[in-house]
């Protein structure tokens, strides 16, 4: 029992770590990014120098539900890129694991070692699918079917994008288990916005 505990401590450590690192880094982006908005759609008003920009993207997030809905895409599409592009190591050979990743244990040097990124890439779409679909929700509709699908699809094109962003530029390794756990994830965080969406219809 005291064995099952630890194990389950050191994985929410592991995963609360993978999620607490780039959060500043992300927010800022996200901050930064979403100026470049404001210029695109609003230059009038945010042309005037930097504290009117300010005030600007102020009442932007205010009283636009869409401004604050592109605000959190970005905050979370920003979360996993630096988990896996912009704060990863070169390497040699990135096809060198392809069929790697499946459990939380791997072989190092013939030792067994903890790893939760298999968990982590599932964590990590869930909350980008149900952003993606709470952002589009008039394109993607309110049929779950649809939504389970476009969630689906969106976090599979998207990790796919990943793999191959990283197997070009030599960052991280490929792998298929990747691809495999951010499709589950991209699905249940559908499937978390499906809930959502009939939790609210009732209230």
């Amino acid at each position: 029992m005291k064995e099952t505990i630890d194990l389950l401590g050191k994985i929410l450590t592991n995963i609360l770590t993978a999620l607490y690192e780039p959060f500043g880094f992300s927010f800022l982006l996200s901050f930064l990014a979403m100026f470049f908005y404001l210029y695109a759609y609003e230059p009038s008003a945010a042309g005037k120098g930097w504290k009117s920009a300010i005030v600007t993207w102020y009442q932007e997030f205010k009283e636009s539900v869409f401004f604050r809905k592109l605000f959190f895409l970005v905050f979370v599409t920003s979360l996993i890129l630096f988990r896996t592009l912009l704060n990863r190591q070169l390497w040699m050979n990135p096809l060198s694991d392809v069929m790697g990743g499946w459990g939380i244990w791997e072989t190092v040097n013939g030792e067994q070692q903890l790893t939760t990124e298999c968990i982590e890439n599932v964590i990590m779409m869930v909350p980008f699918s149900s952003v993606v679909m709470w952002t589009f929700q008039e394109k993607v509709g309110r049929s779950w079917k649809r939504v389970l699908w476009y969630s689906g699809k969106i976090a599979f094109v998207f990790s796919i994008s990943i793999e191959m962003l990283q197997l070009l530029l030599r960052l991280g390794t490929f792998q298929l288990s990747d691809i495999f756990y951010n499709t589950v994830g991209g699905v249940l965080g559908g499937l978390l916005y499906c809930v959502e969406m009939k939790a609210r219809k009732r209230l």
